[in-house]
């Protein structure tokens, strides 16, 4: 009975009671795939709960997590860390070095446990200023270092078993599991504290959402676990007793698709809009009938309805496609993808569209790490799907839309508060509603539609307002663009700072036989290249009003990263800083 979960430790113990899986996490290790069983996995994890009690660790206690890709180890420190409750502080690898003195500081982190070289580094070089760091451990052999397995080793006599199950007994549903550092795209990182109701209550009213079937289905995990809908997700296939397999990377992540197969994975929109310029690029290659096949079938896909609204004809149509292209599309992610599931920010409703052709739909979902994180989501069955929306609200969550059309939020999966921040808090809740910060609409049929993120929503100088997302989203469908901010508070027009995408547009260069040098400063200081990206801004226009139409453009000759600060981790545009850095184009636009 899953009533018998309270707290996320009681996952993996459920799981083993359940389902005893041989093979519960997957990862590989020297060209290997290496499964832990959910028996060893418990094993594993009391071990380090034993070897922290050993170390002097007390509930209470704050540990940082950080790890460059998703591993066992992780999974395994989390759950060993939990039943002896300690706060868990998951950090994304990608921050800055200031970003983690910032956050081990404010969460006076005792330990750290990381997973490579790169991040001792940058951890070592901040220990000195964090009075509370005792010692940092990783899980990769890194000279210097202490390692993961010392814990272990010091767990694996088993005579404190009974005080490890003491503290279990002794943690309360209402009790802080993790503080989650939000790095948004403004300010300091904010530590959201989830409670494990929080977070439990969030995988159980998820879990009905998703074509999962329990026991058997084998996933794909490669977001990042820090981030709290990866690690929601986590839980979740514990809970249903499916295999988790680890991808070694974003680069290998085709690979890891072929040989695993799985039947279902989380994705972002930006992976997804990677995935389509890999498949049409590949069609721009074919030539003759083969071509025109290719496009045929994505043309057909692109007009894409659930559920038949397109009538008979355009059934029988898709058949074919699926049949002749679709299918190389479903085998190019493994053969087996049943559904994938798209959060974080807002997907282009023609990659909706095109993977729900080719029989991979992608169901899209809205939430936020103040909500454990799941809001809303789309389902197949029962005619919860509806392309361009986020979705119904899940079970025992609540969606209102405030006077200025603002969503409000209220559920057992809102936050416990911002860490040491009592007037933030304050400021984010009325009464059980959480202010999100998003605007949106909620149909008729309850689906939940997002129109922008507040803060960002601004008024030009001759008082129109502007959603930028909604602009941003639409000109993103364009190759040539890989990111773009528009921009125009307080001016007379709106613009855009656009990043192309500088490999779809040298070889445009190439095919029309343009000599450019070969810098990126080259390429965007080219007015053929401005040119032909103003067209994609213009044919993007023809979808809104005059007013908010993106008048100039300036291109910049970097690309944005998480490296360079000018994304988040999770790839959205950090406004405030891409501003700062391209000031000189910003006044170039508005001089």
């Amino acid at each position: 009975m899953t009533t018998d979960i309270k707290r996320l430790f009681d996952f993996p113990h459920y799981q083993l009671k359940t389902y005893n899986l041989e093979k519960a996490f997957v990862s590989k290790s020297s060209g290997k795939w290496v499964a832990t069983s959910s028996k060893e996995f418990i094993e594993q994890a009391n071990k380090i709960s034993r070897g922290l009690l050993r170390l002097g660790v007390k509930k209470g206690d704050k540990i940082a997590i950080i790890s460059s890709v998703n591993r066992t180890e992780w999974n395994i420190m989390d759950i060993g860390m939990l039943q002896i409750g300690v706060t868990t502080i998951p950090m994304y690898p990608t921050i800055s070095k200031n970003d983690y003195k910032y956050i081990f500081n404010h969460a006076e982190v005792n330990y750290c446990f990381l997973s490579d070289e790169v991040l001792f580094e940058k951890a070592k070089a901040v220990k000195k200023e964090v009075p509370t760091l005792k010692e940092i451990y990783s899980f990769d052999t890194i000279s210097g270092s202490k390692n993961w397995e010392e814990i272990l080793k010091l767990g694996e006599d088993d005579s404190n078993q009974n005080e490890v199950e003491k503290i279990k007994d002794s943690i309360s549903e209402d009790d802080t599991a993790t503080i989650i550092y939000t790095s948004g795209t403004t300010g300091v990182p904010k530590g959201v504290m989830l409670s494990h109701k929080n977070i439990v209550s969030n995988v159980i009213d998820s879990t009905p959402r998703l074509p999962l079937v329990t026991g058997k289905s084998k996933v794909l995990s490669f977001l990042p676990v820090c981030h709290v809908f990866e690690r929601m997700l986590h839980y979740l296939y514990m809970q249903n007793g499916l295999t988790i397999y680890f991808a070694e990377s974003i680069e290998k992540i085709g690979d890891n698709l072929r040989e695993i197969q799985p039947n279902f994975m989380s994705v972002v929109p930006r992976l997804v809009e990677k995935i389509y310029d890999g498949i049409i690029a590949k069609g721009t290659e074919l030539t003759g009938v083969k071509k025109q096949l290719f496009f045929w079938a994505v043309d057909l896909g692109l007009k894409y309805e659930p559920y038949g609204a397109n009538g008979w004809w355009y059934e029988q149509q898709l058949a074919l496609a699926s049949k002749l292209i679709f299918s190389k599309w479903r085998e190019a992610l493994g053969g087996n993808i049943v559904t994938m599931v798209s959060g974080s920010a807002a997907l282009q409703p023609r990659l909706a569209r095109v993977f729900a052709a080719a029989g991979m739909p992608i169901m899209e979902g809205y939430g936020l790490t103040e909500t454990s994180p799941v809001v809303s989501v789309n389902m197949y069955k029962d005619k919860m799907f509806k392309v361009g929306t986020v979705g119904n609200a899940i079970n025992n969550v609540e969606i209102k839309i405030a006077e200025d059309g603002e969503i409000l939020v209220k559920g057992p999966c809102v936050m416990q508060g911002y860490y040491k921040n009592l007037e933030l808090t304050a400021g984010v809740m009325t009464g059980d509603y959480f202010h999100t910060g998003d605007k949106g609409e909620i149909d008729t049929e309850g689906f939940l539609k997002i129109t922008g993120r507040k803060k960002e929503i601004f008024k030009t100088s001759g008082g129109k307002y502007i959603s930028p997302a909604l602009l941003e989203n639409e000109m993103k469908e364009s190759r040539f663009i890989e990111q773009i901010l528009v921009i125009g508070e307080g001016q007379k027009m709106a613009a855009a700072l656009v990043q192309p995408n500088f490999a779809f547009v040298r070889e445009w260069t190439k095919r029309r036989g343009l000599t450019i040098g070969n810098s990126f400063e080259d390429l965007v200081n080219n007015q053929n290249v401005k040119d032909r990206i103003m067209e994609e801004i213009d044919f993007g226009n023809k979808q809104f009003g005059k007013w908010e139409t993106i008048k100039k453009i300036e291109l910049t000759p970097d690309e944005w990263t998480v490296d360079n600060d000018l994304l988040t981790p999770t790839f959205k545009p950090k406004r405030t800083e891409i501003i700062k850095k391209y000031k000189h184009l910003y006044d170039n636009i508005y001089q």
